[in-house]
């Protein structure tokens, strides 16, 4: 069933539009990857998403955010205050700009989860350290009375995805959780996000920049370039068989066992800013199957099925 349809949105600063017509769907109880490079506009859906765009001089231009039938574009902040936390929570790449430095890690959860589910000191108290240990946290009620600067960044992660948490939400929107946090917490803090969409039926719309993260956690997949979706599909179908020359390259560039030492693939040229957009298809300036088309034309978006691309040459097959 679906829990969030994103429909044509398109999200303009001032004169610009860094978000430009993306459409993607986010069922119970799924793991939506969005990946792509910085600049790709992944931190900006997010930001739409949570009725944050006026923080930055934002505003919804056209498009639809539906969530559980609610049309996210016509909430006032009175209403939208009622979803966050509550109902659509937010994990933030940096643990730090989450936690108050002088405030108990345990006072921080007890806070959400009275503010969302009216529950009593004591009862905040006891939930608090339920979700600690459900994180994996090693003396949860020695660390529920600790102050973050006390905590590992990979536990002050763990300690904001309780946060999260506490006041059981429908939607989790993980902004690059692991990008601060070496392979192995990496791995761990991953593997407890897919857990908890497993064991609480939740949704979770993991953004991150790395393939192989999607790869191991990731039931579909949307690929973001320069402010619209490149790709969509399942997991399976964009490792399988990639129809975007950007979704091939962004494969290209993950590790491989046995790679020679300095032999890193990566994309030559980047992201173009929202100022230097330019004609036709995004990513002509960086793809290798750019044609004459490619400078002129928007690429119409090919669906099939539940899989969708936007490239003038999507049947082109190219080797990965």
């Amino acid at each position: 069933m679906t829990l969030l349809s994103i429909r044509d949105l398109s999200v303009c600063i001032g004169r610009l539009r860094p978000l430009d017509g993306i459409s993607f769907n986010l069922d119970k109880g799924e793991i939506l990857g969005v990946v792509g490079e910085s600049g790709s506009g992944k931190s900006l859906t997010a930001t739409s998403i949570m009725g944050l765009l006026p923080l930055i001089g934002g505003k919804v231009l056209k498009g639809s955010m539906y969530f559980d039938g609610i049309d996210l574009t016509t909430l006032d902040e009175a209403s939208y205050r009622r979803l966050r936390g509550r109902r659509i929570a937010l994990i933030s790449q940096n643990p730090m700009t989450s936690l108050d430095p002088i405030v108990r890690i345990g006072a921080q959860i007890d806070q959400m989860a009275s503010l969302h589910l009216g529950l009593s000191p004591q009862k905040a108290r006891a939930r608090s350290i339920e979700l600690m240990e459900q994180m994996r946290i090693p003396q949860a009620a020695t660390v529920y009375g600790q102050y973050p600067h006390q905590l590992s960044g990979g536990m002050k992660q763990r300690i904001v995805v309780a946060m999260a948490l506490a006041a059981d939400p429908d939607l989790i929107i993980a902004d690059e959780p692991t990008t601060a946090l070496d392979v192995t917490i990496q791995a761990q803090i991953v593997q407890i996000l897919i857990d908890l969409v497993r064991e609480r039926g939740l949704a979770l719309m993991l953004i991150t920049h790395d393939m192989g993260v999607v790869a191991q956690a990731c039931d579909r997949v949307v690929v973001l370039y320069a402010g619209r979706v490149a790709e969509s599909n399942s997991v399976e179908g964009i490792f399988a068989e990639p129809r975007h020359p950007y979704t091939r390259a962004l494969i290209r560039c993950i590790p491989r066992g046995g790679q020679a030492r300095g032999s890193l693939v990566g994309i030559p040229g980047v992201v173009p800013r929202v100022l230097d957009y330019p004609r036709g298809c995004r990513f002509n300036p960086r793809c290798d199957l750019a044609q004459p088309i490619c400078y002129t034309e928007t690429p119409p978006v090919h669906a099939d099925g539940s899989a969708a691309v936007a490239c003038h040459f999507s049947e082109v097959r190219a080797h990965v």
